[in-house]
């Protein structure tokens, strides 16, 4: 069977964008990992680098509508092996490779610079040859695979389902199975998978290469790409999605990733209504919605679900050591806070003072030194805020030298080179904002530090999600949380309730986890005062708590 985007016709009239595409797609069937696209200003003659067997690869495509790619394009990657550090280089070409660059290749050669060389009639070769599926070194998990059962048998019965699936348990795995099981039984039908965001819409097509067969297209449907067929996957944008719909694209089944942004109105709502004899489903890892609704109302009762305490009592994500450093309490206003109703803000501003920068960096470093082959994400306040603690930590200590800041204010292709030296370890700590909140795969982070507030359940889920994958020798996932809120305090304690009790019921697990404050006092008060710890979490500022005055705390 031959690779539908490796056709001839379809790597011409694809431009060059549609070359590295295309050889994007191609490497994750032949092995790789980590593949990413670094094409643009100053890429240093780069196009993609991917990592296969712990070495980078980088790799140089020219696009040609005729004539054949010269010795340029060698020149070109030889200074991307070069500025990349990359083990192997190779140049892709749709067409032909002209005498000149082959004469280059071998000048090379004979002084130890090996470049590989892949023409039209090697990527035809290549697209013959390769795996129908991207290869997998795992097999659904037994959940995953009693998900995509329930998703199947409900699509089966009510045309709709609804997947709540904790991060790091494989929601994307378990909608691209359904995609996969679908188009195995009809080559011929058309999907559409509907995301919020440009970015999010990108890493959901590449994630979906792993589960469709090489003879179906994937189509990217966005403001600034417009596919000429939607047959096959498209992958789009809800804006992009419903102007299509409007224009009468019916697909035969529709997935909405991160589903929580579903309102009761608006462009998802009314992409739904257009697409009534659509099949549905959506998939979350977080369901809370800040207005309300409830997205049962769209999608019906989970049709499975699992959250992050029975992920991880269960063994499918890591085991958490985790710790509030919550010991900066104003002893003094206990006894007073505790005579009066105050407000959550009230509280948060009298009883809590914060940490300081040097401070938390020298916690850090404690944590680092404890930590395997450490890996660290640092959730920061502000994007000035992400830049400063990048700085600071780079001049403390020289483990931390190449410690780089990641936020949504730079290029996209900055941002793709990080990660890729990040996965290698050449990158020991990113500081950031809310860049990882969301469709982030980084199984390696093992260590994560909280510098910033924030009231949302969703998105305080979402990062402590980014580090909870399971990844070789990784014992478990360290966690410093310096964000000394009362909201929080309710979070980590309503996490420690549930895996207590999920704990429980399964067998003993090598590693286990561990939620505990710095400052056992203030934990024993936090515990005492906080009853309702999963209502606390989504209350509002202004909601006032009543707390009798613990005896044999002060």
């Amino acid at each position: 069977m031959k690779a539908a985007f490796l056709a001839a016709a379809e790597l011409r009239d694809g431009g060059p964008a549609g070359l590295t595409k295309a050889l994007e797609r191609t490497l994750w069937h032949l092995g790789f990992h980590d593949v990413r696209v670094v094409d643009g200003a100053h890429d240093h003659g780069a196009d993609l680098l991917a990592v296969r067997d712990r070495e980078q690869w980088v790799f140089q495509s020219k696009w040609k509508a005729h004539g054949t790619a010269d010795h340029a394009g060698v020149d070109d990657l030889e200074r991307a092996r070069t500025h990349y550090r990359a083990d192997k280089a190779v140049l892709v070409t749709n067409t032909n490779i002209a005498a000149s660059a082959e004469a280059r290749r071998r000048a090379l050669a004979g002084i130890g610079v090996d470049i590989v060389l892949w023409h039209g009639a090697t990527l035809d070769a290549i697209g013959e040859r390769m795996p129908d599926i991207v290869p997998s070194r795992y097999a659904l998990r037994p959940y995953q695979a009693r998900a995509v059962e329930a998703i199947e048998r409900d699509l089966g019965a009510e045309g709709s389902a609804l997947l709540v699936l904790a991060t790091g348990l494989g929601k994307t795995v378990v909608g691209g199975e359904v995609i996969g099981n679908l188009l195995k039984a009809r080559p011929d039908a058309n999907v559409l998978v509907v995301a919020h965001m440009r970015d999010l819409v990108e890493q959901l097509e590449k994630a979906l290469w792993r589960h469709v067969p090489k003879s179906v297209p994937t189509r990217l449907l966005t403001g600034d790409s417009k596919p000429r067929d939607l047959d096959g996957v498209v992958v789009a944008t809800v804006e992009s999605a419903l102007a299509a719909a409007r224009t009468g694209y019916r697909p035969d089944l529709m997935m909405i990733d991160e589903t929580h942004h579903v309102a009761e109105t608006g462009r998802f709502a009314e992409l739904l209504d257009l697409c009534g004899t659509s099949g549905r489903f959506g998939v979350t890892a977080t369901p809370w919605r800040g207005d309300k609704f409830d997205i049962t109302a769209r999608f019906g009762h989970p049709s499975f679900k699992m959250g992050i305490a029975e992920g991880m009592a269960a063994g499918f994500l890591s085991a958490v050591d985790y710790r509030l450093y919550a010991d900066g309490v104003d002893w003094d206003v206990v006894k007073e806070i505790s005579r009066h109703g105050y407000s959550i803000k009230d509280l948060n501003r009298h009883l809590f003072l914060p940490q300081r920068d040097e401070e938390i960096v020298e916690h850090l470093r404690a944590a680092w030194r404890e930590t395997s082959e450490p890996r660290a994400i640092v959730f920061c306040q502000t994007i000035d805020h992400a830049e400063h603690m990048a700085g600071l930590l780079a001049v403390s200590d020289p483990q931390w030298v190449n410690a780089s800041y990641l936020h949504s204010g730079l290029p996209k292709r900055h941002r793709n080179v990080l990660l890729n030296e990040f996965r290698l370890g050449r990158v020991p700590v990113i500081t950031c904002v809310d860049v990882f909140n969301e469709g982030v795969d980084v199984p390696d982070v093992n260590l994560i530090a909280f510098l910033r507030v924030t009231h949302s359940r969703r998105i305080f889920v979402q990062q402590l999600g980014r580090g909870l994958r399971l990844s070789p020798g990784k014992k478990a996932l360290k966690v410093l949380d310096f964000v000394t809120d009362i909201r929080r305090a309710a979070a980590a304690l309503n996490l420690r309730r549930t895996l207590e009790a999920e704990e429980a019921e399964h067998l003993e697990l090598p590693h286990t986890s561990r939620i505990e404050f710095q400052d056992g006092t203030v934990g024993s008060l936090m515990d005492m005062w906080i009853q309702d710890a999963a209502d606390l979490e989504t209350a509002a500022d202004e909601v006032r708590l009543q707390f009798p005055l613990p005896r044999g705390i002060l």
